[in-house]
């Protein structure tokens, strides 16, 4: 009996609409943390989540509208992420700044397949509305960050001070990040006791981004 054969022969799980989407999501998410966003294909998601290889691509259209979905759910994530690491620390702007960046390593770090993805221009479809709405609800959360510490006030436009504050935020946990997912942090602190990137994180961050009553 051919694969094929089997795969026809399988019993189907009955799903409901949002049952069926949120099943196909969970088994993407699951092969991009298994095999990667280059092994992942629509017929492995369908096998599965136990329905016809037909039915991802009649929920979500493509390869890329079914990634697209991990992806908006991606930002949500990371959204809610940022708004928490700002509210650890308190009322002090910087200290919010600094917990939006431990906030964004902690998201990566909890869900991994999706922050590779959500980066990806080559794998979504970016004229979906409601990925550039879940991006730019993310990018949102680290302006007003930044707006509250450079003194700018809520809804004005970022100078050029601000605009490169945030470029160099996004970017310095970005890049730590990806760092921290490929393992190139792995034993870099074996001469000091076995202290963590992690650990050093807070330090690394105050930093750059001291509050003003640190020395400058």
């Amino acid at each position: 009996m051919t694969d094929e054969t089997s795969e026809a022969a399988a019993p189907r799980q009955p799903y409901h609409h949002g049952d069926l989407q949120r099943a196909l999501i969970a088994a993407a998410e699951a092969i991009l943390i298994e095999r990667g966003v280059e092994g992942f294909t629509l017929r492995e998601a369908a096998r599965r989540a136990g329905v016809s290889a037909a039915a991802p691509a009649h929920h979500f259209g493509s390869a890329a509208g079914l990634l697209t979905e991990v992806a908006v759910l991606g930002f949500e994530t990371l959204t809610r992420y940022l708004r928490e690491g700002a509210e650890s620390g308190g009322v002090d702007p910087a200290a919010r700044l600094r917990g939006q960046g431990i906030g964004y390593i902690r998201f990566a770090r909890a869900h991994p397949a999706r922050f590779l993805l959500m980066f990806r221009k080559d794998r979504l479809s970016w004229e979906d509305g409601r990925l550039r709405a879940a991006g730019q609800a993310a990018f949102a959360e680290l302006e007003d960050a930044v707006r509250a510490y450079r003194g700018i006030a809520a809804g004005q436009p970022l100078d050029r001070a601000a605009l490169t504050t945030v470029l160099a935020a996004w970017s310095t946990v970005h890049g730590f990040a990806h760092l921290a997912l490929d393992g190139k942090f792995d034993g870099i602190g074996a001469a000091a006791g076995g202290v963590t990137a992690e650990d050093l994180l807070p330090e690394m961050l105050a930093g750059l981004w001291p509050t003003r009553a640190d020395p400058a």
